[in-house]
């Protein structure tokens, strides 16, 4: 009887309930016995509620003040930069977090809405979720305060439609980005897209700047409206259109985010599959196999001079990773626009942001340099988690006992040779579209120099300072906690390179034109110096700490 009425019954259906309550128990069982990432989940409410405190305070005050033109500014424009952050800021820094990984649900029977309505839930559960949500509220406030609590209730659906548009946008885009990227057909078009997608901000700091350095906001007001007709800033000003008498546009805007949110959703479903079961394009046939030359066939082209040794099996191994690694190349090319973006933002900031150009000459080289410095440690500080990109197959070079030196001056020496060519690049097109060939050198030595100093800190800083990521297809997914463990990471080797490679810049200011010519020399010699230096300590402390490091970057299921 008990057998006959376990078969009649019928299983109780997964719902979007299940993923919260999964994602909870993770996350609390990936607190257990790390102290640290306790700390660091600490760390992040923190500084969430301190961003969220002054979202609030920011977005309330122009309603409580009785202004409706600054509240429709703030609405349209804080909402569109918090929506445009979400979309942005997961490709290029900060990734997503992954605790529920979706590739984990491949053999399961459950049906794609399911699926993806209980991911977007789970994704709903966090710091940066409810830090968005909090700062946005007082939209609400400031609303009511216009015009009474119907505008009020709109304008909270509004602001619970823009958290739900945000979180949906992030996870589509990453999904998205993480196929072509893991596709080596298609990584070519996913730089481009890549690319196009961060120069947006490039004319939103434009927008900001002259926002702030014109008195007259008024004149912004139909940029405003324009912004509020768009996915990005219709559900945080549906609330002020009711305060406008406007009720039909209020409910026109809240139907527009809904509809964007039911379009990414899609899109996220679509790409969602094939990264549950990382699907890749097929690739060319192999190529046949030389006989009698096994192991040259294992070193790429590009490393005909290595020696075939330990050293050499460290740089083929890690040459070949940075090109077909999804998540090593989505690095790279991060930096690539990085790294121009920043190069544009220094050396021409008068056309970008309305000021005068700078007239004395020691001044342009001094922002010529500081570009270069920041390119060069935007470069190396990719390095920051190297060997967490390896998670359990690091076994393998604790087995096989590979030195500590061994291993650093081989991943380096990899990373490098696809840095090193964009690294000149940028400093020979900076040189001449600034107007100023007899720079170069310069730009070269300082970058050289910059990246030898950031070799060496990331470097020891990827053997204390590992973390693991999460074993997914995405390149973007992040575990709990590790979100801001980058942040803060790359922050602590941002600024100690650029102390290390400050005394280019003084040299700059002191040394006059001769600087122009002995930087190249100079520069190669201190990068050199210091990314030897850099092996050598890490390396003497990896070979201290291989069990340690193969146990923090190991992936907790």
């Amino acid at each position: 009887m008990a057998l006959t009425t376990a078969v009649a019954s019928t299983p109780r259906p997964v719902t979007a309930r299940h993923f919260a309550k999964l994602k909870l128990r993770i996350t609390g069982n990936s607190f257990r016995g790390r102290p640290w990432r306790v700390a660091l989940f600490a760390v992040g409410i923190v500084i969430g509620l301190c961003y969220a405190a002054a979202g609030f305070l920011l977005s309330a005050l122009p309603g409580i003040a009785g202004s409706a033109d600054a509240a429709l500014l703030v609405a349209a424009g804080g909402g569109g930069v918090v929506a445009l952050a979400w979309t942005l800021l997961p490709l290029v820094f900060f990734g997503v977090d992954e605790t529920i990984d979706p590739s984990r649900f491949a053999l399961l029977p459950l049906p794609r809405r399911t699926l993806v309505t209980g991911l977007l839930t789970a994704a709903l559960i966090g710091v940066p979720a409810a830090a968005t949500l909090i700062a946005t509220a007082g939209l609400v406030l400031s609303a009511g305060a216009l015009s009474g609590v119907a505008a009020a209730l709109v304008e909270a659906v509004g602001v619970v439609l823009g958290l739900v548009f945000c979180v949906a946008v992030s996870r589509a885009v990453t999904s998205a980005f993480a196929n072509l990227l893991r596709s080596r057909r298609t990584r070519d078009l996913a730089a481009v897209l890549l690319a196009v997608t961060a120069a947006l901000i490039g004319p939103l700091q434009v927008v900001l700047n002259r926002a702030t350095t014109d008195t007259d906001w008024r004149r912004f007001l139909p940029a405003a409206e324009i912004a509020g007709w768009t996915p990005f800033g219709a559900p945080y000003t549906a609330g002020f259109e009711v305060a406008s008498g406007r009720w039909w546009a209020a409910l026109l805007k809240i139907v527009i985010s809904v509809v964007a949110i039911v379009v990414l959703m899609w899109w996220w479903s679509r790409t969602l599959e094939s990264a549950m079961v990382g699907t890749v394009s097929a690739g060319p046939a192999a190529k046949q196999v030389r006989a009698g030359a096994p192991v040259a066939q294992l070193f790429p082209g590009v490393l005909w001079w290595a020696r075939r040794g330990p050293l050499g099996a460290v740089l083929a191994r890690e040459v070949r990773y940075w090109w077909r690694d999804a998540r090593r190349r989505a690095n790279l090319i991060t930096f690539a626009v990085a790294a121009l973006f920043v190069s544009a933002m220094v050396n021409f900031g008068s056309a970008i942001w309305g000021t005068e150009p700078a007239s004395d000459v020691q001044a342009s080289t001094v922002s010529f340099t500081l570009s270069m410095i920041f390119v060069g440690t935007l470069g190396a500080v990719t390095l920051a988690n190297q060997f967490g990109y390896d998670g359990t197959a690091y076994a393998a070079d604790v087995v096989a006992g590979v030195p500590g030196r061994v291993q650093i001056a081989g991943r380096a020496g990899a990373f490098s040779i696809y840095v090193l060519p964009l690294v000149v690049l940028i400093a020979v097109l900076v040189g001449l579209l600034v107007g100023e060939p007899g720079w170069i050198p310069l730009g070269l030595g300082t970058l050289i120099a910059t990246f030898g100093c950031g070799l060496a800190l990331n470097s020891l800083l990827s053997v204390v300072g590992a973390y693991a990521l999460p074993e997914t297809s995405n390149p973007f997914a992040l575990n709990t906690g590790a979100g801001l463990a980058r942040g803060l990471l790359s922050t602590v080797a941002i600024l100690a390179t650029v102390v290390l490679a400050a005394p280019m810049l003084i040299a700059t200011l002191l040394a006059g034109d001769l600087w122009l010519w002995l930087a190249l020399p100079i520069g190669l010699l201190y990068g050199l110096g210091a990314a030897r230096l850099g092996s050598v300590v890490a390396g003497d402390v990896l070979d201290r700490r291989m069990p340690e490091l193969l146990l923090t970057i190991t992936p907790r299921r």
